[in-house]
């Protein structure tokens, strides 16, 4: 179940295409929706702590792996925008990008080697995945072709880890 809210100061222009998407779309929730965003809300705050203490051991794993080009990640001390990060958040979440080495050949190898990450695009859920970003995104993309997307799970991180190393070898 995905929820939210459009909050504006007043209604503008915008105001009648929200309503117009809001109509068209469904985008009421029924009481069932809103019994799962009560029942997944009250075991948020432990989710979020696994999923960001687990991404921030497989980034540091990956950040260190002789296989790997370059790791994005705001918890890591050398990426751009840690010191933002840091003061706005107390973790750093569980979303990782990683460009291998190798190109795009060797990224799609490494994600169809994974065995514990599922391939798909998907964020933030308790499993973990991998997708070549790129691929979705098609031929326009701008994407680097060797970079992988992942979304670390509530798995045992260090099995996370291991899965990893063998698919990048």
């Amino acid at each position: 179940m995905t929820g939210g809210a459009v909050v504006g100061a007043a209604a503008n222009e915008l105001f009648p295409k929200v309503k117009q998407v809001q109509v068209s779309g469904g985008a009421v929730p029924s009481p069932f929706d809103c019994w799962l965003v009560l029942r997944g809300i009250r075991t948020l705050p432990y989710r979020m702590r696994a999923h960001s203490e687990n991404g921030a051991k497989v980034a540091a794993f990956l950040s260190s792996h002789s296989g790997v080009e370059a790791v994005h990640y705001p918890g890591l001390e050398e990426h751009p925008g840690h010191q933002t990060a840091a003061r706005q958040m107390k973790m750093f979440g569980g979303m990782i990008s990683v460009q291998v080495k190798g190109g795009r050949e060797e990224a799609m190898a490494v994600a169809a080697r994974v065995e514990l990450f599922t391939r798909a695009t998907s964020l933030g859920g308790t499993e973990s995945y991998i997708e070549h970003r790129a691929s979705i995104e098609g031929p326009d993309s701008q994407t680097p072709e060797n970079l992988l997307r992942l979304s670390i799970g509530l798995e045992n991180a260090d099995d996370l880890i291991e899965d990893l190393d063998q698919a990048l070898g």
